[in-house]
């Protein structure tokens, strides 16, 4: 039943934000966890709030520190997965393999992965699991690190955490299949079941809109 109702709300977001674009210019930005898409425009007093990524510093699977400088003036999107997971994680990696595939040539567009048990994803297990999933590393950053910091920003900074909206509780284990596009700004402009091909190719869509608006 779940899944069920999950790939009806899927539906309704779709056609919900492609109807209302049709009034609108652009992609949304969403400024909170009820994920609300909101049409701002530049000229609009609330422009200069709009909510955008918190500054990050984790690490990744060459060892190598990432953080928002890794990705100031790029497009990008990230999701949260762990390498042991049996269910919906490799599907995420097989969905965010296809994004890299696509973008693969372009160094505008970015992928960034948290792993949600970085006590066990160390980084020569991200390692492994980079190579066996032929992980681009320039393109891809598979990320571990302090965990009380990747689930503050799954939560307050990508509202990745659907079910911590629903019960507040912090020390909740993370399992989203959420992919989540971050602009140039760092703003978030799309959220994508990463779980299902036709939101893949709709995110795709998305990124290249963006470029579009970026002039790039």
């Amino acid at each position: 039943m779940r899944v069920f109702n999950k790939l009806i709300l899927v539906i309704w977001v779709s056609v919900s934000c492609t109807t209302t674009s049709k009034n609108n210019e652009g992609l949304p930005f969403f400024n909170s966890a009820e994920l609300n898409p909101e049409w701002i425009s530049s000229d609009n007093p609330n422009y200069e709030k709009i909510h955008t990524i918190p500054d990050f510093e984790f690490v990744n699977q060459e060892g190598k520190r990432v953080s928002q400088e890794t990705y100031k003036g790029k497009i990008y999107v990230a999701d949260f997965f762990f390498t042991t997971c049996p269910g919906i994680c490799p599907m995420l990696e097989k969905n965010m393999s296809k994004l890299q595939d696509a973008f693969k040539n372009d160094d505008n567009v970015l992928l960034l992965s948290h792993s949600v048990t970085p006590l066990k994803d160390s980084v020569s297990v991200l390692k492994e699991y980079a190579i066996e999933n032929n992980v681009i590393t320039s393109k891809w950053n598979l990320v571990t690190g302090d965990k009380n910091h990747i689930y503050d920003i799954a939560r307050s900074g990508y509202f990745a955490d659907e079910d911590f909206v629903k019960t507040g509780d912090v020390n909740a284990f993370i399992h989203t299949e959420n992919f989540v596009l971050v602009d140039r700004e760092r703003r978030i402009r799309g959220v994508y079941n990463g779980t299902l091909a036709i939101e893949v190719e709709r995110l795709i869509k998305h990124i290249n809109m963006l470029k579009k608006e970026n002039n790039i």
